[in-house]
């Protein structure tokens, strides 16, 4: 399974961001879909948008789900220096 999230560039987001949003978001998604071999990528782009390459229609909606949980949680997450 593949998973692209496209985030717009007019949503200004601190530095590593996008990093740290891909590996947490992966991490959660193979604690969800352990049997599964999924790459995350995570990138600016014209605007928001979630594609989920080879999973089911339910997948696709877990793993929305799993993308709002993560990125309403980014204060637990993501630490800055």
């Amino acid at each position: 399974m593949r998973i692209e999230v496209t985030i717009a560039r007019t949503t200004a987001m601190p530095v590593g961001a996008l990093d740290a949003l891909a590996g947490e978001l992966s991490r959660r998604i193979n604690d969800s879909f352990p049997e599964r071999d999924g790459a995350v990528t995570v990138r600016y782009a014209a605007a928001n948008n979630l594609s989920v390459l080879g999973g089911a229609k339910e997948d696709k909606e877990r793993i929305s789900e799993i993308l709002q949980e993560t990125w309403e949680s980014a204060d637990d997450w993501f630490i800055t220096d």
